[in-house]
């Protein structure tokens, strides 16, 4: 994992996106935020497994059916299966080591 600013490539209204192997951030301080880094870990993990390319297709996919289905970018944005997991668990910095292979599928219907 390589850790990168790129304040101008992480569009508005966000902090920081993970592009395998790299986390692209912001704000110089999030390299020192454990919980920031550990939810763009979780998205690394979720692309290892969906060999990269297929989960940014998967991402998109979904979130163009949340965006129907919500009609609000933001909870479409929030309700994608690999965002949930990565919210749901970023505050777990020991979340990775007990993660079983393919957990963002448990959050596709997630309540």
């Amino acid at each position: 994992m390589f850790l990168i600013i790129a304040k101008y490539l992480i569009p508005k209204g966000y902090r920081g996106m993970a592009v395998f192997p790299f986390v692209l951030m912001k704000y110089p301080s999030d390299k020192e935020n454990e919980v920031f880094i550990n939810h763009e870990k979780i998205h690394l993990r979720q692309q290892i497994e969906l060999l990269v390319l297929p989960f940014f297709i998967w991402y998109l996919i979904e979130y163009m059916v949340r965006l129907f289905q919500y009609k609000n970018a933001n909870l479409a944005y929030r309700n994608i299966s690999f965002e949930r997991e990565a919210y749901r668990n970023e505050a777990n910095i020991n979340y990775l080591r007990s993660r079983s292979f393919f957990r963002f599928v448990q959050y596709l219907n997630y309540k």
